[in-house]
């Protein structure tokens, strides 16, 4: 039966999980990669697809494809 619930019906048309824009840092040689957020966390994702610092799309702790290399803005408002 469908839900009437208008939050529900909003919630199913967003895909689960985030994606991530990082920059790999070092190709560790095991099928994982370091890679550096934004805000400047470390940390280790599956996947050795892209070179070292190139920009990455990660989706639940693995790289899912090359990011293009934008540059970064931040205005205060």
């Amino acid at each position: 039966m469908a839900t009437t619930n208008i939050w529900q019906q909003f919630k199913s048309l967003i895909p689960e999980g985030s994606k991530v824009i990082a920059t790999i840092t070092a190709l560790n040689g095991n099928g994982t990669s370091q890679a550096t957020l934004r805000d400047g966390s470390i940390i280790t994702v599956k996947g050795e697809s892209v070179s070292a610092g190139s920009s990455v799309f990660i989706d639940k702790g693995e790289i899912a494809g090359q990011a293009p290399s934008l540059p970064l803005y931040e205005a205060k408002v």
